[in-house]
């Protein structure tokens, strides 16, 4: 018996250390594979290269590592790394031209008119773009626009409709599980509360909401004109007369396109662009491919590119697992590091953030202006920096907006939901209650009342809390933008500008792109020869590897389909229940169509 239980236990450790051997040269031959990607590329003469519009643009590219081994992968491109692309297919004597293969696309539009912007840079070194798709949509059309010649597949379509909002308002939805809302505000515009205790838009939100939609619309046009040669009333014709389902003959004959081919066809026309014959292969380049070419840039003194994108919170938490934040006690860590790095000449921080928690906002802008007292910080604003994203650049010497960015939005509010109604009447749970003081219960630990609304004395205290948070901003605004604070009464109530308006009204320096701010940077700490380098890296794969402990997708997509309509305000409650109570988030929730 011993002998066999001997056996049965040399068996299963034997099992064990196989499975640990297996496991550990796996992971070796994984580490292989990744080292193994990072290495150089040498590219080929006559090549060609291609970028794919379609997926979810985000500021900076992030490894899904966890993703690619599970297939649970959303198609994310990084504008950091397709930016990058496009300037070493400039000036790398092996790229004769890029290639543009459209789709959907999802991006705000600064980051396309960011995108945009650079190509058309390429094409000025008197290289060639093509485009070339079987169904675009406004985004992808609009970057599109940049090429020389566009091609559509004789089947395909162009969506082109204009620009819509469609804010959703959840009041009744709450209601009906015995859940309102107490809200505390400073500022007209500020209209983020209303989609919990209104069903339609303010008069106010409704002027910015239509400012903001027919200035992007206005800027797309005018661009669009002016490289199709369709006049601005008859693009707006177009989109009235919902020419997306007429075809590609009719798109064709309003110049929408230069020829309608299929997909095989197409590379007839970039072979005769390249010189070569119809037996000939086209030497395609990725855009990975082309950040990996062997081009020795790095000379002169370094700039560092800092990019925060996401809802601005004080510390990480699990809420919105796919989507990327700005965590404030990292970026604070991060910034205090640039500062204490001698090589680091002078910095850019690029922000997509519509803001968050006011505390979280507050804490990065001190860092931010500590850094900017020893070496020069331009921000950089892409599709959004909004409330309290537009806080944190307060602490800058510079600030550069795209004309389509989304910024100001100079105002803060509290929205708290009251559980009582859903607690005593939905589900019949008694509250009693004693205490040592008037307002013993009120507690900033846990501010979301359960057994009752908050009493006059409590609303009157946060309403001071918010005032005293609004003042703090606007302060913060006047030192920032050497302004009075009477000039920032003026702008702020919550208001949101695009980028064509701020600069009219001091709220940024500069309008243009992220290069125009490296510039501006290198021009401020006074630098001839200069390259730039991205500090704040996206999660590596071993931090993903190490921080899984749940599968929160799956849990996620779970949810999604037992709460279906319900599934987006029940994620409202949840990150409110998270969140700091003091908020410096922008007025809105802009579902652009």
């Amino acid at each position: 018996m011993k002998d066999f239980l001997k056996n049965v236990l040399a068996t299963i450790i034997g099992i064990f250390l196989f499975g640990a051997l297996i496991g550990f040269f796996g992971l070796i031959s994984l580490i292989g594979m990744i080292s193994s990607k990072s290495a150089g590329t040498t590219l080929q003469d006559n090549s060609v290269l291609v970028l794919k519009l379609q997926g979810i643009i985000n500021e900076q590219a992030s490894d899904n590592f966890i993703g690619q081994i599970t297939g649970h992968q959303i198609n994310q491109i990084g504008m950091n790394e397709m930016m990058s692309a496009i300037k070493k297919a400039k000036n790398d004597k092996h790229i004769q031209g890029i290639y543009l293969e459209s789709g959907f696309l999802s991006a705000d539009w600064a980051t396309v008119q960011e995108i945009r912007g650079a190509l058309q840079d390429f094409r000025k070194s008197g290289k060639w773009i093509i485009a070339y798709g079987e169904r675009f949509n406004q985004p992808t059309y609009y970057i599109s626009t940049a090429a020389n010649k566009v091609y559509l597949n004789p089947e395909g379509m162009i969506d082109w409709h204009g620009i819509a909002a469609q804010p959703e308002y959840y009041k009744d939805l709450f209601a009906k599980f015995g859940v309102r809302f107490q809200i505390f505000k400073v500022g007209k515009y500020k209209s983020y509360t209303e989609t919990f205790t209104e069903d339609k838009m303010s008069d106010a939100n409704r002027e910015q909401m239509s400012r903001i939609i027919n200035g992007l619309w206005s800027e797309v046009c005018t661009q669009v004109s002016q490289s199709r040669h369709i006049s601005t009333s008859q693009l707006n014709q177009y989109a009235d007369e919902i020419v997306s389902l007429d075809g590609g003959k009719s798109l064709l004959k309003k110049n929408f396109v230069d020829g309608l081919l299929y997909a095989d066809e197409i590379k007839s026309v970039v072979k005769k662009r390249l010189g070569l014959e119809d037996d000939d292969m086209i030497h395609q380049v990725s855009v990975a491919e082309m950040n990996k070419a062997i081009i020795n840039e790095d000379k002169g003194d370094k700039i560092a590119l800092y990019y925060c994108e996401g809802s601005i919170i004080d510390k990480a938490n699990s809420l919105n697992n796919n989507e990327p934040q700005i965590v404030a006690s990292k970026v604070c860590k991060d910034l205090e590091d640039m500062a204490n790095d001698d090589r680091i000449k002078a910095v850019v921080l690029r922000i997509n953030s519509g803001g968050g928690d006011a505390y979280a906002s507050e804490q990065i802008w001190h860092y931010v202006k500590k850094l900017n007292a020893q070496k020069p910080v331009v921000v950089s604003m892409s599709g959004m920096a909004a409330s309290g994203a537009y806080y944190m650049s307060m602490g800058a010497r510079w600030i550069v907006a795209q004309p389509t960015t989304e910024t100001g939005s100079i105002g803060i509010f509290a929205a708290i939901p009251d559980f009582s109604g859903l607690m005593t009447q939905k589900l019949g749970i008694k509250f009693d209650e004693i205490g040592t003081n008037k307002n013993s219960t009120f507690s900033m630990n846990n501010p979301i009342p359960m057994a009752r609304p908050y009493n006059e004395d409590e609303a009157k205290a946060l309403q001071r809390y918010v005032d005293r948070g609004y003042d703090l901003f606007c302060q913060r605004v006047a030192d920032g933008r050497k302004l009075s604070v009477n000039q920032v009464h003026e702008v702020a109530q919550g208001h949101v500008f695009l980028g064509t308006d701020a600069i009219k009204l001091k709220l940024v320096d500069q309008l243009g792109s992220m290069d125009d701010a490296i510039q501006k940077a290198a021009s401020f700490a006074k630098l001839k020869d200069y390259y730039t380098v991205d500090y704040s890296q996206p999660t590596n794969w071993i931090d993903q590897l190490l921080g899984i402990t749940e599968d929160s997708n799956s849990l996620d997509e779970q949810l999604r389909l037992a709460l279906g309509e319900y599934y987006t305000p029940f994620m409202m409650l949840r990150n409110i229940k998270q969140h700091e109570v003091l908020q410096a988030r922008i007025p809105y929730i802009l579902n652009l169509y």
